[in-house]
């Protein structure tokens, strides 16, 4: 297909497009004349992932030439791909040097060891964690690491099943770009699902005459 059909397939623009090709997000066509390109199948599946790392995973371009360079790399292991998805997720912001950054620090490494996680503590979502803590401290919502062990436990089994559905169901030779997937989306769908329980359980605990239709109020 020209560049036009895969744009109308993809929604994604034709400068976009190019862009992309300009950026090595994605391989040039098959030049068929000396101004004309031809695209094909996996043009058309790299650029939907690529949209989907973005506008749902939230990732920058930058972010996403990263991940996708870890995907290509032949034989390159399948959990050093996973964690090329993985430290693209999350924020950027300074960890800090007050006490309360360095006690979040602390708690987040004596959970990792505590729970027997394989990960390196100095990893981008440790660094996440422990930026989160640090604001529940300064707000002096200190406690709430008191949860975090409910959230692991939570979390393990979010991960086993990620993992899981990813064995059963796709293919070897897709199984790398389908972690990846799980990864960067898989978060996202997680994440809605927890606003959506909390709507579910705020109306249960509060009652429904106060407030309590969550979402379902804010249609109407």
């Amino acid at each position: 297909m020209r560049i036009g059909e895969l744009s109308r397939r993809t929604g994604v623009p034709v400068p976009t497009i190019k862009y992309y090709v300009r950026e090595g997000l994605l391989p040039q066509g098959e030049l068929s004349s000396p101004n004309q390109a031809q695209y094909g199948e996996a043009h058309e599946r790299r650029l939907r992932l690529i949209r989907a790392l973005l506008e749902v995973g939230g990732l920058k371009v930058a972010a996403i030439a990263e991940v996708l360079e870890a995907v290509d790399e032949p034989g390159r292991p399948l959990h050093k791909v996973l964690g090329a998805a993985a430290d693209r997720l999350g924020g950027k912001g300074a960890d800090g040097d007050d006490p309360e950054a360095a006690a979040a620090r602390t708690a987040v490494q004596e959970l990792i060891a505590r729970r027997g996680w394989r990960t390196d503590g100095s990893s981008p979502a440790a660094a996440d964690l422990a930026r989160a803590l640090a604001a529940l401290n300064r707000l002096e919502h200190g406690a709430f690491a008191e949860l975090l062990d409910d959230y692991a436990d939570a979390a393990e089994r979010v991960a086993r099943a990620d993992l899981g559905y990813v064995g059963r169901r796709v293919a070897v030779e897709d199984l790398v770009e389908s972690v990846v997937i799980g990864t960067v989306l898989g978060e996202a769908v997680f994440n809605a699902l927890r606003r959506l329980a909390h709507v579910d359980a705020s109306a249960r605990l509060y009652g429904e005459g106060d407030g309590g239709d969550g979402d379902r109020g804010r249609g109407k």
